[in-house]
């Protein structure tokens, strides 16, 4: 069904179903792109205060058939965030339902609206004396409602998982306004079909998550870092079966690095100190998380000993203090501030299975300098088979020179990602970016699956029009 614009017609109805100063003007940063590819549209921000005028804003838009684009921190890399061409949308924005709603120390629960930023989540665990283990760059600026709406990863899925495994229970919004009250603190609800795990990782294209009951942990215990030398991929993965069977399932973080992340840092940000004279082919960045009573450094110590044993590891630096381990964090979260200095030609976001990292890698590389001169930082989440496989311009050059390859290298580097197993998006989603990759890479039956639960939640098609799922062709 094709949606309408929302006019001024639209707009003067809906303000008058909400409380005053509900809709504004977006803001040019609202608007942009993270990557700088294009700009989105939208008739005006619709910024609700409780989970009630978000339901008449959905039933206004559903009623009208105007298309609802949800926006968070607007820190999405698949252009989620964003409808760059047709009928002008309406923008929702839950930058006023920030607040913490409850606090459950002793159950390690947190009940918080959806338009908290996401370290303030982590600040509000810290006064529970406890930990929300969701840890991303953009951390200071995405909101949680839009973590959980693409079920990001971060740094620290290898001990704790997605942002699904951190939820118990979402309070969400559907298409037609009715609320689903699903704040539930279980550990255990075999009650039907998981209605929360669907909305979660949808994008905003079945319901508006409102709230979050989230899973806690406890504090950090004794905690340690360190920057290995590793000469392979093979050795980084032979590494890491070390570092499981020494430490348990006390990594919280197993990191690898190429060289050319260094080269780019040094490119980008002399300034930053960074752990070797001369940056290896390849660094490992482990974090641990130990127990009271056991000592990181002296753990670590003992992995770099047989790792070195074994010819998996040729340097090495250990954090000697909570200041070096901050530096080592530093610079790994520096990494994707120093790959959009340089100007990516193209960016992917990809999982594969352990064992088929390093075959990737091997045949990636060669095929992508085939097509001209390219540069490659590969760098990621090795514990958890997530690599962020980027290709940038020759040094000197942008990559508007290479605007005629863009599509050609993303199709390369997938081909052989879903020839191996792998899947085309780890933690940052589908959005608008990868709908066609979706369609073309997916199981046709799972296709047929989303398309149903689709129809089913929004059967006229308003909810983040494009993201996922292309929309049909209309009928003659």
């Amino acid at each position: 069904m094709p949606l309408n614009p929302a006019d001024d017609c639209f707009l003067s109805a809906l303000e008058g179903a909400l409380p005053q100063g509900r809709l504004r003007a977006p803001k040019p940063h609202e608007l942009a792109e993270p990557r700088g590819r294009g700009a989105a549209i939208a008739a005006a921000i619709a910024c609700p205060h409780t989970v009630q005028e978000v339901s008449v804003i959905l039933k206004a838009c559903n009623n009208a058939l105007v298309g609802l684009v949800p926006i968070g921190g607007g820190t999405g890399l698949v252009m989620g965030q964003g409808l760059q061409s047709g009928p002008l949308p309406l923008m929702l924005s839950l930058e006023k339902m920030a607040a913490e709603r409850a606090a459950y120390g002793q159950e390690n629960v947190l009940v918080v609206e959806a338009g908290m930023i996401l370290a303030n989540v982590q600040n509000a665990a810290q006064n529970l004396e406890r930990q929300f283990p969701l840890t991303l760059a953009s951390q200071g600026s995405c909101q949680i409602g839009g973590n959980l709406a693409a079920n990001a990863g971060g740094t620290g899925v290898l001990r704790y998982g997605n942002a699904r495994d951190l939820c118990l229970g979402v309070e969400a919004v559907l298409a037609d306004g009715s609320i689903y009250h699903g704040l539930k603190r279980l550990r255990k609800d075999n009650s039907g079909y998981d209605v929360k795990n669907l909305l979660i990782g949808s994008e905003g294209t079945l319901g508006i998550i409102t709230a979050a009951a989230l899973r806690l942990y406890p504090a950090a215990g004794r905690v340690g870092a360190a920057m290995f030398a590793v000469p392979s991929v093979e050795a980084a993965l032979a590494l890491y079966t070390l570092a499981s069977e020494q430490l348990g399932g006390m990594v919280s973080a197993f990191e690898i690095i190429s060289q050319m992340s260094f080269a780019f840092l040094s490119e980008t940000m002399p300034d930053l100190r960074q752990p070797f004279a001369k940056p290896p082919a390849w660094t490992v960045f482990i974090d641990l998380d130990l127990v009271q009573g056991l000592d990181p450094e002296a753990a670590l110590a003992t992995l770099y000993q047989s790792a070195e044993g074994q010819g998996l590891v040729t340097d090495g630096v250990i954090a000697s203090s909570s200041t070096q381990r901050g530096q080592f964090w530093h610079l790994r979260e520096s990494l994707p501030l120093a790959n959009r200095k340089v100007g990516s030609v193209s960016s992917h976001d990809i999982s594969l299975p352990l064992g088929a990292l390093a075959d990737f890698i091997a045949q990636a590389g060669p095929a992508v300098a085939a097509l001209g001169d390219l540069r490659v930082n590969c760098f990621g989440h090795l514990g958890d088979g997530n690599l962020h496989y980027n290709v940038f311009p020759a040094k000197g050059r942008t990559r508007a020179e290479y605007e005629d390859l863009r599509l050609q290298i993303k199709g390369l580097v997938h081909d052989i990602v879903a020839s191996m197993g792998g899947s085309v998006s780890a933690e940052h989603g589908v959005g608008r970016l990868k709908v066609d990759d979706l369609a073309r890479y997916s199981d046709p039956t799972k296709m047929a699956v989303m398309r149903a639960i689709k129809n089913a939640l929004d059967p006229n098609g308003i909810l983040n029009p494009g993201v996922i799922l292309a929309p049909l062709p209309l009928r003659s």
